[in-house]
């Protein structure tokens, strides 16, 4: 397994910028050719698990193929909301923790979707809202609505449009609430859960109406 460091200087600049401006930086020291889930903890910092999901949502929010990410990027980020709600370490499987995804496709979508996430972060205000943040109940509300956004967006509908475009809004909307304490993403959020459904639910219905029709033409 290949880990890399962050040197002091490179530790505080995380620390010291803003949400995109710390994206930017974990976008420039990704690896040249291939990188792994563990290889990007590394570089964003274990600690900072919410950093991590929007970092790893935020390639959801324009159209990239890469094979695998889905998968790799779902799964870590569902593990993470596990974790967050029953305050445990995280842990990741080997074959998510170190599949090797590319890099260069991987950047390419980043720094796209970093242009839409810089005008989101101008919209978002610390302590708005403050009761959807707040210690207890809405955390664990909070943290389930994570789940659910997570869940949605493993669900096998990744060659339609928008299907995780959707789901990856919701997490970013809801780590950044958590991160800034802005009940008003953490709103944003929840209602991205509710559209997201609601999408699925018309995806479903419609491809079950297709198939009925389909079967009274061979009948």
């Amino acid at each position: 397994m290949n880990h890399i460091d962050l040197s002091e200087n490179e530790e505080s600049a995380l620390q010291a910028e803003s949400l995109g401006e710390k994206i930017e930086l974990v976008i420039q020291k990704l690896p040249p050719v291939e990188v792994t889930l563990v290889e990007i903890m590394d570089i964003v910092g274990a600690d900072s698990l919410l950093l991590l999901t929007v970092f790893l949502s935020l390639v959801f929010l324009v159209p990239v193929s890469i094979p695998g990410v889905s998968t790799v990027f779902g799964t870590g980020i569902l593990l993470i909301g596990i974790t967050r709600l029953f305050s445990r370490k995280l842990w990741l499987p080997d074959f998510i923790a170190n599949r090797k995804l590319s890099s260069e496709k991987l950047s390419e979508g980043f720094k796209r979707a970093l242009i839409w996430f810089r005008r989101l972060e101008k919209i978002s205000r610390p302590h708005r809202l403050s009761g959807l943040t707040s210690e207890g109940l809405m955390t664990v509300l909070s943290n389930l609505s994570f789940i659910l956004a997570a869940v949605l967006l493993m669900a096998p509908f990744g060659f339609i449009p928008f299907s995780n475009t959707l789901p990856a809004l919701a997490l970013i909307f809801l780590s950044v609430g958590m991160i800034q304490r802005d009940g008003g993403f953490i709103l944003l959020g929840n209602l991205s859960n509710v559209a997201t459904i609601i999408y699925f639910g018309f995806l479903i219905a419609g491809g079950g109406w297709s198939i009925a029709e389909f079967l009274k033409i061979l009948g």
